[in-house]
């Protein structure tokens, strides 16, 4: 029986990048193709009570810095607590991932979300500019979406964001497959274990 994961993200989040080719590596070892789908937490948040960074709690926000500290450390991926360009606006990050996945299919994509998220989160580069979007696309072989391809995009990054909430996603990442949600980085070994069976 075929595998497929469909995984919701957005390319401005710290656990899906501490998550993100430990996934990729765990789809592909089941064999699992990946429907990647970009979404917006903006939209996401209000209607299943979830709060932007900037509204939570000052022990919340705290907690979250040590959190990633454990995490970046206990799994030597690099991580900048506080990047210079963060929070920026994903979306233009998400349009491209998803020209890139209409150009050259999954693969193609979890690549270029690869290198977005450590351009934010390892690099500190701004992935909200145009222009830095064009660098990365290219350090990763590929061409920056034009106009049209980003119109394209939009359609799909709004399905995607109302398919998320439809299923009752309401964090990133979040990886379904076969109808159960395994959400966050720190639920890869279930989703493994799930894929086995």
């Amino acid at each position: 029986m075929s595998k497929t994961i469909d995984y919701y993200f957005t390319p401005v989040s710290p656990w899906t990048y501490l998550g993100h080719e430990r996934f990729v590596a765990l789809a592909k070892r089941h064999g699992a193709s990946v429907n990647v789908k970009p979404v917006d937490l903006g939209r996401i948040f209000p209607v299943s009570g979830g709060l932007p960074l900037a509204k939570r709690a000052p022990q919340r926000q705290a907690y979250r810095l040590v959190e990633l500290k454990r995490w970046s450390e206990f799994l030597g991926a690099p991580l900048v607590l506080k990047p210079k360009f963060f929070p920026v606006p994903a979306d233009e990050a998400a349009l491209a991932i998803i020209a890139a996945e209409g150009a050259g299919g999954s693969a193609a994509a979890l690549r270029l979300a690869g290198a977005l998220m450590r351009a934010c989160w390892a690099e500190e580069r701004d992935i909200s500019d145009l222009a830095t979007l064009g660098r990365i696309a290219a350090e990763c072989g590929m061409a920056a979406p034009g106009a049209e391809a980003r119109a394209a995009a939009k359609a799909k990054f709004e399905a995607c964001t109302q398919e998320a909430i439809d299923l009752q996603v309401f964090g990133a990442p979040s990886y379904v497959y076969r109808g159960e949600i395994f959400w966050g980085q720190d639920r890869l070994d279930f989703l493994d274990r799930a894929l086995a069976s």
